[in-house]
């Protein structure tokens, strides 16, 4: 059995790590080993794709960007130019025009000419009537022509009135308690001004007695007469006879 070599009582020697390290002295780093990044490439070891400024890789944000002399992406639908009503002024097309108005002598103008005469009195010139020969045109402030229009307009519609429609069913053996108590509800309606569309509905069987609803609708119109007339008189519609009373005017 071989003995180890004893090593002597020599002190070993020590390094002393707090020298100040040669520079230069060190081993230079390969390039292209793990960690390194090629300088200028601004791209990821191993990655694909074109580089970017500051060193980042990828897609741009937002997506690519329109190739030069290509049209902006679709933005929706635009809305509609609204159309004046009326032809004025520079618009209107035809060479001569018949020129009515206030301060104007009314009479047949070529086109520049009426022109002339609207601005001479810091008006317009409307094309109030196209399909007239020659067309007829008045000289009048068109802003103010427009309001005037739109009163006009917004008067006639509060004044017409809503045409209501009020609905009685009666059975074709419906006794005179129930007939007056409807009768009642349609003298209310006619007076209110609302029309009454009466109807006698035929369950099952009850079709067979279509000549006895029509006798009940016939004097239901007779005792309404005199605050309704007959519109229309009873029809068979299906399972329904019906018959339209509307309102007396006062």
């Amino acid at each position: 059995m071989d003995k180890k070599p004893q090593h002597s009582g020599a002190p070993r020697p020590t390094h002393n790590t707090s020298a100040p390290r040669p520079q230069g002295s060190g081993t230079p780093r390969p390039q292209g080993t793990f960690g390194s990044r090629p300088a200028g490439t601004g791209t990821r070891p191993g990655g694909g794709g074109s580089p970017r400024p500051g060193g980042f890789s990828g897609p741009r944000p937002g997506g690519a960007r329109p190739a030069a002399g290509s049209r902006p992406p679709f933005q929706g639908p635009r809305m509609p130019r609204k159309e004046e009503p009326y032809a004025i002024n520079d618009r209107i097309r035809a060479r001569e025009v018949r020129v009515v108005g206030d301060n104007v002598e009314n009479g047949v103008y070529p086109i520049q000419q009426a022109l002339k005469m609207a601005d001479e009195l810091e008006l317009d010139l409307v094309e109030i009537s196209p399909t007239a020969q020659p067309p007829v045109c008045k000289i009048l402030d068109y802003s103010k022509f427009l309001y005037q229009q739109k009163k006009r307009l917004k008067e006639q519609k509060a004044k017409a009135t809503k045409v209501v429609v009020k609905e009685i069913r009666f059975g074709p053996q419906t006794d005179d308690h129930d007939y007056n108590f409807k009768l009642k509800h349609a003298q209310s309606f006619l007076q209110e001004g609302s029309k009454v569309k009466a109807y006698v509905f035929f369950k099952g069987r009850s079709i067979l007695f279509k000549e006895q609803g029509e006798v009940l609708l016939l004097r239901f119109a007779n005792d309404l007469e005199e605050l309704g007339k007959v519109e229309q008189m009873p029809v068979l519609e299906g399972k329904r006879m019906i018959i339209m009373i509307s309102p007396k005017k006062k």
